[in-house]
């Protein structure tokens, strides 16, 4: 999901976030079941998609309700388990086992009424953290969503990419699980309205995402709560009990974690020294930043660099 810039005025907080973390569809799997059914997967360091693309199935997750699922409904699961069955009630057997082995990316387990395909999106040199926790750990967008048009329209695509098995798929498949889950997010995103909670919530909300956009647009900018609640056209006070209210965490704690997750995706890149990182990053001081850095990753960025 390497997104290439616009030449329009501003920056995209979503786009900026999804191209610095290096996120990325890694790998594909396709499930052809029918019969009774019921497979269980761990949470793991990834946000991932599941489309269905014929008949039916639930999603299971621990402490919730079973989620219904039917045919042009997709989810995205941030760290959670979660298993797929034909019925809420059945015992799920570790699904793991299903994808065993190069290339077992297909797997066919008692007939084809319900197909389904997922997706892995995992992101460059560990930089998951950041997104995960703004993220929730599950989103459904219904076929039936406001946004879905744009979705039905990339499943069509991949599902006819599937068939064709043709010269060239793999790449076309792989840029379509891309945009689908750009296209997830952003469904979500609008279903859940502009006074959502959470990061995309605020990132839809006019004033909000003015400042989140005014952040991400100059990261290493001499911003202040002050200055920031000036962009959003709010008073000092209101703007940070609303940003913290509505993404768990003051402006200036938002800003200063994505100024060190850009710092360190730089760093592992291995492109930049520490010094210009550090300037890169809206640090005057490279013992400052070096002190910031440990406490939030635990290890200094020169380590970083040399591991």
């Amino acid at each position: 999901m390497e997104l290439s810039r616009s030449s329009k005025t501003g920056r995209d907080p979503l786009s900026d976030v999804l191209g610095v973390l290096g996120a990325r569809v890694t790998r594909r799997t396709r499930l052809e079941a029918g019969g009774e059914w019921a497979f269980s997967f761990p949470a793991v360091d990834r946000l991932k998609f599941v489309a269905v693309l014929r008949g039916s199935q639930w999603m299971l997750r621990p402490g919730y309700a079973p989620t219904f699922m039917s045919a042009g409904d997709v989810c995205l699961l941030g760290r959670t388990d979660y298993a797929v069955a034909s019925e809420p009630d059945l015992a799920p057997v570790d699904g793991r086992s299903l994808y065993e082995g190069p290339g077992a990316d297909v797997a066919r387990v008692g007939g084809d009424d319900t197909v389904g395909i997922g997706g892995t999106v995992t992101f460059a040199d560990a930089n998951a953290d950041f997104l995960l926790r703004m993220l929730p750990d599950f989103m459904l967008i219904p076929r039936t969503s406001s946004g879905s048009g744009a979705i039905a329209a990339v499943l069509t695509l991949m599902t006819s990419e599937i068939e064709r098995d043709t010269i060239g798929g793999e790449i076309v498949s792989a840029r379509l699980a891309d945009v689908l889950v750009v296209e997830a997010i952003r469904a979500y995103a609008g279903e859940a309205g502009q006074t959502g909670m959470g990061w995309l919530g605020a990132l839809l909300d006019p004033r909000l995402g003015r400042a989140l956009g005014a952040m991400h647009d100059d990261v290493a900018g001499p911003w202040t709560v002050a200055r920031l609640a000036g962009v959003a056209g709010m008073s000092r006070a209101a703007f940070s009990a609303e940003f913290t209210r509505r993404i768990g965490q003051p402006p200036l704690a938002y800003l200063r974690a994505w100024r060190l997750t850009m710092a360190r995706a730089a760093l592992l890149r291995g492109d930049a020294s520490v010094a210009s990182v550090a300037r890169e990053a809206g640090y005057s001081s490279q013992s400052a930043f070096s002190q910031a850095f440990r406490r939030t990753f635990g290890a200094s960025p020169r380590a970083t660099t040399d591991g």
